[in-house]
């Protein structure tokens, strides 16, 4: 594919420290996610997510990250961290999705055996969506598993923004940026030491990647 002048979007996701908020925004991130789905290694409270939204450089997005809370929940969360995008990787539908008066991106499972739904049923599922995320989670599990899926899965002909995620690594985000060309590309354990520990020289290296994927030429 020919690939024209363009910048892909960087989200670092699952951050639990001001000092990985603080790196991520003077790197370059376009947003920094805070997960707050009941069953993950990263989840963070409210409370935490807003102290942390202060290390936060101007024009940095905050990403809440839900997956089947109760709206109570979602309400709270966005009441304190204020962010600018809401994800959701449950089985939320549209109604409940868009009903925080937040855009929304919904994340797709590409890790089943489940046939790749088509732009067109995404579309109609999710019709307020601000954009989908594919990532390789399935069969009810949440993302920050450190795997991949199949790129060649992804439906084409999408038209809304997408982003790609799911084992992306400093070591393979060039090539899947080349064969997706995706709107952002979305990590968290691929930038980790340990869960929820970001390592600053692999935030680095995975910056510098996609970097380079954008000036790639064929």
């Amino acid at each position: 594919m020919t690939r024209l002048p363009y910048r892909t979007r960087i989200k670092f996701c699952g951050l639990t420290r001001a000092g990985d908020v603080r790196l991520a925004s003077e790197l370059g991130a376009d947003a920094v996610g805070f997960i707050f789905a009941e069953n993950s290694r990263r989840r963070v409270a409210a409370t935490e997510a807003r102290a942390m939204r202060q290390a936060l450089a101007p024009l940095v997005d905050v990403v809440a990250l839900f997956q089947d809370n109760p709206v109570d929940q979602v309400r709270e969360v966005v009441r304190q961290v204020r962010p600018s995008l809401l994800q959701f990787h449950g089985n939320e539908d549209d109604a409940f999705c868009r009903a925080f008066g937040v855009p929304y991106l919904k994340a797709i499972a590409m890790g089943s055996d489940d046939p790749t739904p088509t732009p067109g049923q995404l579309i109609g599922r999710y019709p307020a969506a601000a954009g989908f995320l594919f990532d390789s989670h399935g069969g009810g599990h949440s993302g920050g598993s450190g795997q991949t899926f199949d790129w060649r899965r992804l439906p084409s002909g999408l038209n809304r923004p997408f982003l790609l995620a799911g084992g992306l690594t400093p070591d393979n985000v060039f090539d899947a940026i080349v064969a997706t060309m995706p709107w952002g590309v979305d990590v968290s354990s691929g930038i980790e030491s340990e869960p929820g520990i970001k390592d600053g020289e692999r935030m680095h290296r995975f910056v510098a990647e996609v970097r380079r994927a954008d000036c790639h030429v064929d």
